[in-house]
């Protein structure tokens, strides 16, 4: 094998314009940094034109990764919502992105999950790809053993009632998994799942936002099918020491400017006394929300930070105005989350359970009060609460469908002061200390990375030849795109 001492290897990460897509590959390259090690981050101009409104895209801020763009094929005005970013780089993400990979020589090729597309690209150059996967093990599990009919599943996921047995994973029901898989998704979503199953075969490696001892269950259940490889947390450096110097390094790619005055309003308040709260950055709050959680604040007189987008909608809601304005609470739109989850003034967090925000509370040691909304945050609140320990379930009234105050008022009093509460945070403390030890020297995803750092340096000293990816054979992958096609028709 050829000497890679002193030879520059260049990797291109490529994510959406999406917060929780950017974050984790940032702070996936700059675990994986080393010297010669350089990383280009690609992702669609929309996010340029966001990140320099939220003026987070310095060079300094973004050491030692660089930042590409390509067109997402869309007008400039064009709204995005819904599933149309998706449907048009389906179509023109793949001749786009070329274009950076022709002008560049890049060694290796990380992609998140939802851009199925980017390992044909890799392919095509015969670069070889892995896939950073930013959910759970148990959501790429569950993703992997229905599409490729690894598992009995039942045949009309409609009835949100049924129950699905998967190994490592609790009884489930169809309400449960992921809603990308559900036939109310769509048939856009359902055909992204469809590219992700067949572009498996252009993946050489499946990295995941984990670490083992999180999900050793999980991990060792996919070992025969389709192996995935821990190399989590991904969160700023200063949350896994224990000096915790938060102004050394935590940089992150927001889309929105961060409030970081609202820390100065932390240092304030008593130990464990504030609620925070946060959907993140996708999902919108209704009325019926706010007004619920605001007053079963006021009802228990408790302090709380919320973030709340758009601005508007805690400015309509006559309750949550005078709490702050009598003190007892603060808005943001947006804020430095691992700086506030690591405040001790925090007691639990209310969270929609999103990935990236479960790995920040675990690393943090915060309770939570799981209200999961789509795509893998039902499965991650089970997660949460019956595999981990460390929260509640709140739950709409099965009548209504609306949030009830005295619903809020249950979930807050059992994380802060129930007869579980000293359980949850003890259970609690014990992840923060596993998540430490994973990424400290010798760790597991410490390992992991060396592992990985080690491939990629290693692909790129070896001939152009030698650089192809290791795929299926084709019997296999024909059968298994076969199964999952005519799963998703039936469920059509």
């Amino acid at each position: 094998m050829a000497s890679t001492v002193g030879q520059e290897t260049h990797v291109l990460l490529v994510a959406l314009p999406v917060q929780g897509h950017l974050n984790p590959m940032l702070k996936f390259a700059k675990l994986l940094s080393r010297p010669n090690l350089r990383f280009t981050l690609a992702t669609t101009e929309q996010a340029r034109d966001l990140l320099s409104a939220a003026n987070t895209a310095d060079e300094e801020h973004l050491s030692p990764v660089d930042l590409a763009f390509f067109p997402d094929g869309l007008p400039k005005d064009h709204p995005r919502a819904d599933d149309s970013l998706l449907v048009s780089l389906r179509n023109v993400g793949a001749k786009n992105l070329s274009k950076i990979v022709e002008s560049n020589r890049f060694s290796c090729i990380v992609t998140v999950p939802f851009a199925p597309w980017v390992p044909g690209v890799a392919a095509a150059y015969n670069i070889p790809c892995a896939l950073l996967w930013i959910q759970a093990c148990g959501a790429y599990s569950v993703y992997y053993r229905y599409y490729m009919a690894t598992n009995t599943f039942p045949e009309d996921l409609e009835d949100l009632n049924q129950t699905v047995d998967l190994p490592a994973l609790p009884l489930l029901e169809v309400r449960d998994l992921p809603s990308f898989m559900l036939p109310s998704s769509g048939s856009n979503f359902n055909n992204l799942m469809l590219d992700f199953v067949d572009c498996l075969k252009n993946v050489k490696w499946v990295l995941v936002n984990s670490f083992y001892e999180l999900e050793s269950e999980i991990i060792d259940s996919m070992s025969d099918l389709k192996p995935i490889i821990p190399v989590g947390p991904l969160v700023s450096p200063f949350l896994l020491r224990a000096d915790e110097d938060k102004t050394l390094d935590e940089k992150n790619l927001d889309l929105w400017r961060s409030d970081g005055d609202c820390i100065k309003w932390l240092d304030t308040q008593a130990r464990f006394s504030v609620v925070y709260i946060s959907f993140g950055s996708l999902l919108k709050w209704s009325v019926n929300q706010v007004e619920s959680i605001a007053t079963a604040m006021r009802n228990r007189g408790i302090s709380f930070l919320w973030v709340i987008r758009p601005k508007e909608m805690a400015q309509n809601v006559g309750v949550l105005q005078e709490m702050v304005q009598e003190g007892q609470g603060v808005v943001i739109e947006w804020g430095p989350q691992e700086r506030i989850l690591s405040h001790v003034a925090i007691s639990c967090f209310v969270t929609h359970c999103g990935w990236n925000s479960t790995m920040e509370t675990v690393v943090t040691g915060v309770p939570v009060v799981a209200y999961p909304s789509w795509i893998d945050q039902p499965l991650d609140a089970r997660l949460l609460v019956d595999v981990f320990g460390i929260g509640v379930r709140m739950r709409n009234d099965e009548v209504d469908g609306q949030l009830k105050v005295a619903e809020v008022e249950r979930c807050i009093e059992a994380v802060m002061e129930g007869p579980s509460a000293e359980d949850m945070r003890r259970r609690a403390t014990e992840l923060k200390q596993a998540a430490r030890l994973a990424l400290a020297p010798g760790g597991s995803s410490a390992q992991n990375l060396d592992s990985a750092r080690s491939r990629v340096r290693e692909t790129a000293a070896s001939p152009p030849e030698h650089q192809g990816v290791h795929s299926p054979p084709p019997h296999q992958q024909h059968n298994c795109l076969l199964r999952a096609i005519a799963r998703v028709h039936h469920a059509q």
